[in-house]
């Protein structure tokens, strides 16, 4: 899902889906999505267990390179409504979020 689409579906959607910001906690703290749970990549296999499988959970992470790796193993692990954020938080800043910054 691309940055423009991931942010319209949150303005109209009527069940907000988990967003989980694979990055690490530097980058996270750098600028991060609003309403985003930390969970960086490393920590995902033991962390997964605390997340339900059927929910939609929207993956970030700089580029969209790690989420989508990490999207990846959630589904070999049962995971059913997973999204990538194509493009990553670099895409969100130079597309919907301008007074996001860059790194």
């Amino acid at each position: 899902m691309s940055a423009r689409q991931l942010s319209e579906y949150l303005a109209t959607a009527s069940t907000r889906p988990v967003l989980i910001d694979v990055r690490e906690p530097w980058e996270y703290h750098t600028c991060h999505i609003q309403h985003t749970q930390l969970i960086p990549m490393r920590q995902i296999p033991t962390a997964m267990n605390e997340l339900d499988p059927d929910q939609e959970t929207v993956i970030i992470c700089h580029h969209g390179i790690r989420s989508r790796s990490v999207a990846a193993y959630l589904a070999q692990n049962d995971f059913s409504n997973i999204i990538n954020l194509s493009g990553g938080i670099d895409e969100w800043a130079k597309t919907v979020d301008h007074t996001m910054p860059l790194y």
